[in-house]
């Protein structure tokens, strides 16, 4: 679906001037994706996207960012269960013939960790889906994983050591505090906060890079749940400051949506981001800490 930046639905009003991003991961993955992100962000409250630069929509996904000037759109890194910039024959230790990085996590982690060939070649994909971006003469809004793999401490420094050569300025840092999780009703455990503990680290590199990060990152919990209820659910618990709510929008659950990511609601994602109810929450709260910040 084509148009520019107008024909946002009157019965959803934009949100009021605010630290809050609502952005989408998976920008450029599928059409259904980057239809959802355009309707989102022209007829809802999307405000950022995070483009995968070697996904198959990814050339379709920047034709419709170059008709949404105010949508801010930034690199979603992949350095796991996805497709890599470079050929396979310069990244072997990477990714299969392919070129496909691999799903184990923990077998990626400790691969990253602990071999310099390695990493040698995930710094050089690194600054290559960077330079990808670049290509696109879009603007570099910002920077995150897929999967939160900047997570990691090999992946997150070679992250911002690259981003900053092509004047990357803010990461997302997964941080999800346990304490609004448990206001909001979701179940909180000690997974949750040995993640939300384990970002400090991120949030480390970051501040010593001179980088920005939101104070807090939601979506979590609700990885590809980020439904009306949830979100009505999380509205009055938002903490003051600058955070982010991610989602993982769709206008239909399509072969590779189906194959990848099959117990994700993406169509109820994308419903969620054009819901009046919604935006009227996520405003409330916001004139609600603009009130009182403390």
């Amino acid at each position: 679906m084509g148009g520019g930046e107008g024909g946002r639905h009157p019965q959803v009003p934009p949100l009021p001037p605010t630290p809050l991003t609502i952005s989408a991961d998976d920008f450029g993955l599928s059409e259904s994706v980057n239809e959802a992100v355009e309707r989102a962000h022209r007829d809802g409250i999307l405000t950022a996207a995070s483009l995968m630069v070697a996904g198959p929509a990814a050339a379709d996904a920047v034709r419709r960012a170059r008709a949404l000037p105010r949508l801010r759109v930034g690199l979603h890194l992949v350095a796991i269960e996805g497709p890599a910039v470079l050929p396979p024959d310069e990244i072997p230790d990477l990714v299969d013939r392919s070129g496909q990085f691999p799903s184990d996590q923990l077998r990626l982690g400790l691969r990253y960790a602990f071999h310099p060939r390695v990493r040698r070649q995930l710094g050089a994909e690194i600054r290559a889906q960077f330079a990808a971006f670049a290509a696109t003469g879009l603007r570099l809004g910002h920077a995150d994983a897929h999967k939160h793999m900047h997570l990691h401490p090999t992946v997150g420094r070679l992250m911002i050591a690259a981003g900053r050569a092509f004047g990357l300025d803010t990461i997302r840092v997964p941080a999800e505090p346990p304490a609004v999780l448990r206001a909001a009703g979701a179940r909180s455990g000690l997974g949750d906060r040995a993640m939300f503990a384990w970002t400090r680290l991120l949030r480390r590199q970051v501040r010593r890079a001179g980088l920005a990060a939101p104070a807090s990152c939601f979506g979590i919990a609700w990885s590809g749940h980020m439904t009306r209820a949830h979100l009505l659910a999380l509205a009055p618990h938002l903490p003051p400051g600058p955070n982010e709510i991610y989602f993982h929008p769709a206008t239909s659950q399509d072969a590779v949506l189906a194959r990848l990511m099959p117990t994700y609601e993406h169509v109820a994602e994308f419903a969620a981001l054009c819901d009046p109810a919604v935006a009227a929450a996520l405003a409330r709260r916001a004139e609600e800490t603009a009130r009182c910040p403390t």
